[in-house]
């Protein structure tokens, strides 16, 4: 999805397989959508989706969301041609797409100690802004993926998901799988991540890796230098 009918614009975000949207302007080559899961809102090119009834739209974003839980996963179409999707594609419209699948999938809400599980199989996966995959994520796109295949629905941007749980007054009353936020110096969150135990956090800084984190904010023990400044910790779960 980009931020302009343009090629050359910028990726705000990705529509991965089986993901629905509402198609708010169509032009000859490009729509604006809105997402289903979390109404961000940008451009699309019209080659890349498949326009279905409102009705099947419906019973798919009113059912409980199936989704693949491997890295690298397989569709079959008709054709029995393999079609690659990649962790965290939505598996609610196979039937209606005649398309099967027979990796593994989740659905449902976990348990909170399940997210840092899920967060490490992002690890090293390299910073692409506005990516949500393992071939590249960014900072709100990793959480975001890491609740939804949990069972959680966050905002895209960090600045949207730091509206969302409740603020921890100390870091100590911080738990794995809680998120911290980060401003920059005109006091604007920009970073977020997921803590860990042992005052250790997993978040995109260009790859999924895991700091120190103090009152202070992020500590990147290779650079001898705090990367991040801390603003607040909320608690979602």
């Amino acid at each position: 999805m980009r931020l302009e009918p343009s090629d050359t614009s910028e990726m705000v975000t990705q529509v991965l397989y089986g993901d629905e949207f509402k198609v708010l302007e169509q032009r000859k080559k490009w729509s604006r959508i809105r997402l289903a899961f979390d109404k961000y809102e940008g451009w699309i090119d019209n080659k890349q989706y498949l326009e279905i009834s409102e009705e099947h739209y419906n019973s798919h974003t009113n059912s409980e969301i199936i989704l693949s839980n491997d890295l690298v996963e397989f569709i079959s179409n008709d054709q029995q041609q393999l079609i690659p999707i990649s962790l965290g594609s939505n598996l609610n419209g196979l039937s209606f797409f005649n398309h099967e699948f027979e990796g593994e999938s989740t659905t449902g809400s976990k348990h909170k100690s399940n997210l840092i599980n899920t967060a490490m199989l992002y690890l090293n996966t390299p910073y692409l802004w506005g990516g949500k995959t393992p071939f590249g994520i960014d900072c709100s796109g990793f959480t975001q993926m890491v609740y939804k295949l949990n069972g959680f629905k966050l905002l895209r941007d960090a600045s949207q998901q730091a509206t969302q749980g409740d603020a921890l007054s100390f870091i100590e009353e911080a738990e794995p799988g809680d998120l911290a936020f980060f401003d920059n110096s005109e006091g604007n969150i920009t970073h977020v991540g997921i803590i860990m135990k042992n005052n250790y956090i997993i978040h995109a800084h260009g790859k999924v890796r895991i700091d120190r984190i103090d009152h202070t904010g992020i500590f990147n023990a290779e650079r001898n230098t705090h990367t991040h400044k801390l603003r607040v910790i909320k608690k979602i779960v």
